[in-house]
């Protein structure tokens, strides 16, 4: 998965694909026909008037966006109709900063535009707007039109209607049934004036202001306060987005678990960053609901502790480095072995051709030893320079931390950045033709990718291979919300074909020792549930451990209000057959406001 933040930026460089001035007039309104906002809505995502002109459109002021790329302001008609299909909201694009105030009574002469945010590519629903806009302000001090209710009973347990085959999957021709689909309920108050109450924080306050909240708490609730996807076919119709059109710094600062007590309410509105989004203009109080970072098991003496743990692009210049240690040392009770992901090369995002990464890694090392853990020893492989994806510059790559005081690192001289790593049969057990190595780099499914990284080490006399991985992200794929349902998940093309890789080599360890045991463990940026997992796992070659744990533990990200896995610790079978493990996703970032990561680190405990 792309962090949020570099998606993000990445989205926000992109210019508003409307631009138009506005004219604010006062007095009597102009001529105008017998369109209104219900007749422009419709009873599809499309207006039947996109693209044509349309005069005196009337209603109140509901709320005024001032800031961003898409400035301009909602109007609702009081005098609804008495279609559940057609919305009575809609958005005015004004471009600059609006001149109206909310109440006001006002006409609208324009044209109607369907704007699709993050353009047409991105697949994306698009907004139904009114651009270039003259407005008549007709009076002010108006009653806001009531806000609709959106709750556990108002909103449909369906999430979406199949689109339509002849629109290459699209839903935006067919009719809408708010009814029957949450999403085409939400649709159906596109541009409304929308309230929820008391809803349960499922995913905390982001860097832009923003979070998730749910409207139904029951619905695949995790036992600390989120709510799960635990398949494609459940999608948590009761999902929100909140943002507010006041001030950013009055804006809560919430962990999953938290409320937002009391009623928060605004026009309903729908964007690139998580579709249908109400935008408060009134807040509910955020009431905290406690929620502690958690700390895993000590590992006793006999078991080895192996560890996966993203840390978001870590460069010698980053603030992160004591929490991160502090983070492995007391939260994960220091592992003897951690794969570690997206640790960056010795001066971050600069693209000067440098790959190596040891000052990185040992800036950690000694923060882990200042905060009282052990002092660990690493071993990793530089990549080609800007050949493994990443943040450009940023040479990404997979290192094992290991403590020297509980288990050795095998050295094998041969592996490099393109050698492909095999397996040799040696007095009966499988071996590492090079440790560490890399799988298969030269194939095409790496590329712009990460490349495996495979370890031997030795616990207590037991060889133990380790494969460290960071599959290609989900970057393109379509978000829940869009316009084509099912959605078209692109990326996984690329991870199958990674994941037919890793598991293949996997196979030729067990093929060499059927009891040799293999972990492989990393950012998979797939579900437990994915065909991405089922290929890793093969015909039981390997078995992710995350699906040991109760259902409502079995996240690691959390993602527009979606506790989701991404990162996963798969094992071979002497490992899952000797009933000796414990599996804990160790939940200290993804459910946080304050997060040194995205993702939450995960660790196996077992008898090698």
């Amino acid at each position: 998965m792309p962090s949020k933040k570099s998606a993000r930026l990445a989205a926000l460089t992109v210019a508003a694909v409307c631009s138009a001035a506005s004219t604010v007039a006062l007095g009597a309104p102009a001529q105008a026909d017998t369109v209104a906002i219900h007749d422009i809505q419709g009873t599809t995502r499309i207006s039947p008037y996109a693209g044509k002109a349309v005069t005196g459109v009337a209603g109140i002021v509901t709320g005024v966006r001032t800031y961003g790329s898409s400035k301009g302001f909602w109007i609702q008609d009081p005098n609804p109709d008495a279609d559940p299909a057609t919305s009575e909201g809609v958005f005015v694009f004004t471009s600059s900063a609006p001149k109206v105030a909310v109440g006001d009574s006002v006409t609208v002469t324009g044209t109607v535009s369907e704007y699709v945010p993050g353009g047409a590519s991105s697949g994306n629903q698009s907004v139904t707007e009114i651009t270039k806009p003259t407005v008549t302000v007709v009076s002010g001090g108006n009653a806001v039109p009531a806000a609709t209710v959106v709750d556990a009973r108002s909103v449909p347990a369906a999430y979406a209607p199949a689109g339509d085959a002849a629109a290459g999957g699209s839903v935006n021709g067919l009719p809408l049934r708010p009814g029957t689909y949450a999403l085409d309920y939400y649709e159906s108050l596109e541009g409304m004036n929308v309230q929820v109450a008391d809803a349960r924080v499922v995913t905390a306050t982001d860097p832009y202001s923003e979070l998730w909240v749910t409207v139904k708490p029951r619905e695949n609730a995790t036992r600390r306060g989120g709510a799960l996807y635990g398949s494609y076919t459940s999608q948590n119709t009761g999902r929100l987005q909140i943002q507010s059109l006041g001030a950013t710094a009055d804006f809560p600062v919430a962990n999953v678990g938290d409320t937002l007590a009391g009623v928060t309410e605004g026009p309903l509105d729908y964007n690139q960053f998580g579709g249908y989004t109400l935008v408060a203009g009134r807040l509910g109080t955020l009431k905290s609901g406690g929620l502690q970072r958690e700390t895993t098991h000590k590992q006793k003496r006999g078991e080895l502790a192996v560890a996966t743990y993203n840390v978001e692009n870590l460069d010698p210049s980053d603030a992160t480095f004591e929490a991160h240690a502090a983070a492995i040392v007391n939260n994960l009770q220091s592992p003897d072995i951690v794969s570690l992901e997206e640790i960056q090369d010795d001066n971050g995002a600069k693209d000067d051709g440098t790959v190596t990464a040891g000052a990185t890694v040992n800036k950690l090392i000694d923060a882990i030893v200042a905060a009282g853990g052990p002092t660990y020893d690493w071993r990793s492989i530089d990549p080609v320079n800007d050949q493994d994806g990443g943040e450009p510059g940023g040479n990404i790559r997979q290192v094992f931390l290991f403590n020297p005081e509980r288990v050795s690192f095998t050295d094998r001289a041969g592996g490099d950045s393109t050698t492909a790593v095999g397996v040799a049969k040696v007095h009966g057990k499988a071996q590492l033709t090079a440790s560490p190595g890399r799988v298969a780099p030269g194939d095409t499914a790496w590329k712009s990718s990460r490349k495996p990284l495979a370890g031997e080490f030795v616990f207590r006399g037991r060889t133990v291979f380790v494969i460290a991985n960071h599959l290609n992200s989900k970057g393109g794929d379509q978000g829940l919300t869009s316009q084509y349902q099912p959605v078209v998940r692109s990326s996984e093309i690329q991870r199958h074909a990674q994941a037919t890789l890793v598991n293949a080599f996997v196979k030729s360890i067990l093929d060499v020792q059927k009891n040799a045991d293999v972990v492989a463990l990393g950012d998979m940026n797939d579900f437990e549930f994915s065909d991405t997992a089922k290929i890793l796992e093969g015909d039981g070659e390997l078995w992710s451990a995350i699906k040991s744990l109760p259902k409502s533990e079995r996240y690691t990200y959390d993602y527009q209000g979606n506790q989701q896995v991404l990162d996963q610790i798969l094992v071979s079978p002497s490992i899952r057959r000797s009933c000796d493990f414990a599996y804990d996703s160790v939940h200290i970032n993804s459910e946080f406001h304050d997060q040194i990561s995205d993702h939450d680190p995960q660790v196996l405990r077992f008898e090698p």
